[in-house]
C-alpha cells in the first residue's frame, strides 16, 4: 500500500512539472499583433487654437458719486433702465451743521447791516449831488459801494441756504442734491436705499456709490493667458466666443490688448488680455449680462489644402521624425518624413509621402478584432 502511494505522489509531481512547462512556454510564446492601416488623408486642414476662459464685461464702467454728504431721499431709477447724460438717478437731503448754520445766519445779519449803513450814506450823496454839492465822481463810488453791499448780501442769503438744504434759489436746476447720470448707458446696480447716508468724494473719501452706469453696446472680453499661451498671442487675431450662460450663442472678438506684465496666481504667471465684440447685432447683444462668464478659442495658426496623418503614428528618433511603411509585399519598412503644424491629434505632412501610401498605424486591441 506504502509502495503504490508512493508511485501516485511521483506521477502527480511529473504531471505537476509538466503542466507547468507547458504554460510557461505557451506564455512565452510572442502573439500576432494585427495594426491599423492608415493612408495620408490630402487636401485636409488644420488649426491650431488655445482657449481662454474670462468674462464679459461693459467698456466703460462708472461710479455715480454724489457731490454732496447727506441721506438718499428719493431714487428715481432701478437696475437695468436705461439712461442719458444729465437724467437724475437720486435726490439727497442735506442735514445741516448747526454750527456752519450759526456761521452763516451771523454773516448774513453783518451784511444786512453793512447794506443798511451803505443805503444811509448812498441817500446823503444822491441828495447832495442833486443840490450840485459834490462831483459826479464822489457819487459814482457811493452808488458802486451800495451795488457791492446788495452783492454781498445776496452772496451772504445763498450761502445760508445751501448751508440749510444743499440748494439756493439760485442755482436750483444745477443742485447738488440731485445726483445726476454723467454717462448714456445702463443702470447695472443701486447699491444705497431711500434713508441710506452718503459721503461727498474728496481727498480722504472715495465717497459713496449711488449707482453704477455701464454702455452695454460696448462690451469686451477679458481673461488670462498663461506664459506658455502669452507668447503665441498677437493683437488683431480672431476670438471665438462662447457664452457660459447661454447655450449655442456664438460671438467673435478681436483680440486688442495683452498686458506687458503678468500677475503671479497659484505659483503660475497670468496676463490679463482683452478683446473687443465686434458683433453690432443688438438682439445679440441684449442677451448679455456684465460678467457673464466666456470661453474664447483663440486661433494660432491655420492650413488648408495640406496632407495630414494621425500623429499617433509617428516615431521618433533625436529630431527625426520617421513612419512604418507597409510595402505590398507586406512588409514594414521605417521612412522618414517631414512634419509641419499639429493640432494634437493629427500632423501635417510636408515631405516624405505620397497619397498611396499605406501608413502603419496603432495596433489593434484583442477585443476589438
Amino acid at each position: 500500500m506504502k509502495r503504490i502511494t508512493k508511485w501516485l505522489l511521483w506521477i502527480l509531481f511529473f504531471v505537476g512539472v509538466i503542466m507547468t512547462f507547458v504554460f510557461l512556454w505557451s506564455k512565452g510564446q510572442a502573439k500576432q499583433v494585427n495594426y491599423l492601416e492608415v493612408s495620408p488623408l490630402v487636401g485636409d486642414s488644420i488649426q491650431n487654437q488655445i482657449t481662454l476662459s474670462g468674462n464679459i464685461k461693459p467698456r466703460d464702467e462708472v461710479s455715480i458719486k454724489p457731490q454732496i454728504s447727506g441721506i438718499i431721499s428719493e431714487i428715481l431709477v432701478e437696475p437695468g433702465q436705461d439712461v442719458q447724460v444729465g437724467d437724475i438717478i437720486a435726490k439727497i437731503s442735506v442735514i445741516p451743521d448747526m454750527q456752519q448754520v450759526n456761521s452763516a445766519e451771523s454773516r448774513v445779519e453783518q451784511e444786512r447791516i453793512a447794506l443798511d449803513r451803505v443805503k444811509r450814506i448812498h441817500s446823503r450823496d444822491k441828495a447832495l449831488y442833486d443840490k450840485g454839492l459834490i462831483a459826479t465822481e464822489e457819487y459814482e463810488k457811493s452808488r458802486a459801494e451800495l451795488d457791492q453791499a446788495r452783492v454781498q448780501y445776496s452772496t451772504a442769503e445763498q450761502a445760508l441756504q445751501i448751508t440749510k438744504s444743499g440748494v439756493s434759489s439760485k442755482y436750483s436746476k444745477q443742485s447738488s442734491t440731485l445726483v445726476r447720470a454723467t454717462i448714456t448707458g445702463k443702470i447695472l446696480s443701486i447699491p444705497v436705499k431711500v434713508g441710506s447716508s452718503v459721503i461727498q468724494a474728496n481727498t480722504l473719501n472715495e465717497g459713496t456709490t449711488i449707482a453704477t452706469i455701464a454702455d452695454m453696446k460696448n462690451l469686451i472680453f477679458e481673461g488670462n493667458a498663461d506664459e506658455t499661451e502669452v507668447g503665441k498671442l498677437a493683437i488683431g487675431q480672431t476670438m471665438n466666443l462662447s457664452i457660459g450662460a447661454i447655450t449655442g450663442l456664438k460671438l467673435s472678438a478681436t483680440l486688442e490688448s495683452i498686458a506687458p506684465q503678468g500677475t503671479a496666481t497659484n505659483g503660475t504667471m497670468l496676463f490679463p488680455i482683452k478683446g473687443r465684440l465686434t458683433s453690432s447685432d443688438e438682439t445679440l447683444l441684449a442677451q448679455l449680462r456684465a460678467g457673464f462668464s466666456a470661453t474664447a478659442d483663440v486661433v494660432i495658426v491655420k492650413a488648408k489644402g495640406i496632407m495630414t496623418i494621425p500623429e499617433s503614428c509617428l516615431s521618433y528618433r533625436g529630431d527625426s521624425t520617421f513612419v512604418q511603411i507597409i510595402g505590398s509585399d507586406g512588409q514594414v519598412k521605417e521612412r522618414y518624413i517631414k512634419t509641419g503644424i499639429s493640432d494634437g491629434a493629427k500632423i501635417e505632412v510636408l515631405q516624405g509621402l505620397k497619397k498611396e501610401d499605406k501608413i502603419q498605424g496603432n495596433a489593434i486591441a484583442d477585443d476589438a478584432k
